[in-house]
Formats: C-alpha cells, structure tokens, sequence
C-alpha cells in the first residue's frame, strides 16, 4: 500500500500546487484501513451522531453482553432486543443492527466478498442496510476495504478543508466539490485523507 500511497502523493503534487504544499507540510500518507469487514459496520451503525468515547463504551457493553463470545452476527442476533437497548443504542439503531445481521446471515449482503465487488456494487448493497446512509458508505468504502478513489461529498471536515485551502467563501456543494476534485482522480481518498489530516488527526492512521 506505500507505494501506491507514493505514487498518489506524486501525482496529488504534479497537478496540484495546494497538495504539494499539504504533503510537504504532513508528510507521507498513513492510511491503515481494518479488514474486519461486519465488525466495521457494527462500529458505522454504532457510533453515528455520538462522540467517539460514547460509542466506545456502547461497544464495549456489546461485548460484554455477548459474554466473550464474539462480535458476529448469529452471536448479536442471540440478544434480546433489551439486551441490545441496555447497552445504549436506541431502537433505531437496534432495528438497524438487526437488519444488518439478518442481511449477512442469509446472504443479501456478501459481507465476506465485498472486496471483490466495484465500489459501486458496494455501495447499492450496504445502502439496503437500515440505517446506513451514502457517507457511511463512504467511510467503509475508505476505512475498511481501501478503496483509493472515494470523494466523500458529504463530509463536513473534507468540505471545510476545501473551503480553507481553496479560499472559498463557503463550504462547497456536491457539485463543486466534484468539480474541485476532478484532478485528484484516480486519488481522491488519498486527497480526501491529507483535507482531513490538514485539520486534525485522522483515525486508522
């Protein structure tokens, strides 16, 4: 993955004076996405609109009400739905996990052979899924499979990022986003992670 991280931060540079300044500035790209493809999803439904410690400790009490035996999908669908409720996830996101592991236990989602699939065949599977949205989506797509040419149109922080970098009045729309980041193809997750480390850390990196 580090020579491709190479030949991104090389090609980020060549057409652009902005990441060459960028990369110069943090250094080389440490994007470390997490092959363990359900519990990823778990930790997307999860932590949706919570800071990152309460999530953790959501989490936490999840694997404590399987007993050790293990964030799967048949082990979560064991729970009682107030076993899941107690743990502090509402009933949405108890509905949305439930869809999630029904989904994975009889084989709508491929969950096992997502990498195989293009990022859009992803994409129309994970969106199936009850409470995941198209910058879930993303995310897995990034933190997860590794996939290099992700635009994340509704990311705050890859939005603020464009704004401050390209001097923009206000955050970008989709479109000019897209418009913006035509040049970073076929790199634009390795240009939407220096936009996000220029503000702050980035997690898995």
């Amino acid at each position: 993955m580090s020579s491709q991280f190479k030949k991104a931060e090389q090609h980020l540079s060549r057409n652009s004076p902005i990441f060459r300044k960028i990369i110069r500035q943090i250094g080389p790209c440490t994007l470390k996405p997490n092959p363990d493809y359900f519990q990823v999803l778990v930790h997307t439904i999860v932590a949706q609109q919570l800071s990152t410690r309460a999530a953790k400790t959501i989490e936490t009490r999840l694997h404590d009400a399987l007993d050790g035996k293990g964030l799967t999908p048949k082990n979560i669908q064991r729970l009682a739905d107030e076993e899941i409720r107690v743990c502090g996830l509402s009933g949405g996101k108890t509905k949305s996990l439930r869809d999630l592991c029904r989904r994975c236990l009889d084989g709508s989602l491929p969950i096992h052979r997502l990498r195989e699939l293009s990022d859009e065949e992803v994409r129309e599977h994970l969106l199936e899924v009850h409470g995941i949205g198209p910058w879930s989506v993303d995310m897995y797509l990034i933190f997860c499979l590794g996939r290099e040419d992700v635009l994340p149109v509704g990311d705050f922080g890859l939005k603020a990022a464009v704004r401050d970098h390209y001097d923009l009045k206000e955050l970008p729309s989709a479109p000019q986003l897209l418009e913006i980041a035509e040049p970073w193809r076929p790199f634009r997750t390795i240009a939407t992670w220096y936009c996000w480390r220029s503000r702050g850390p980035v997690p898995q990196s």
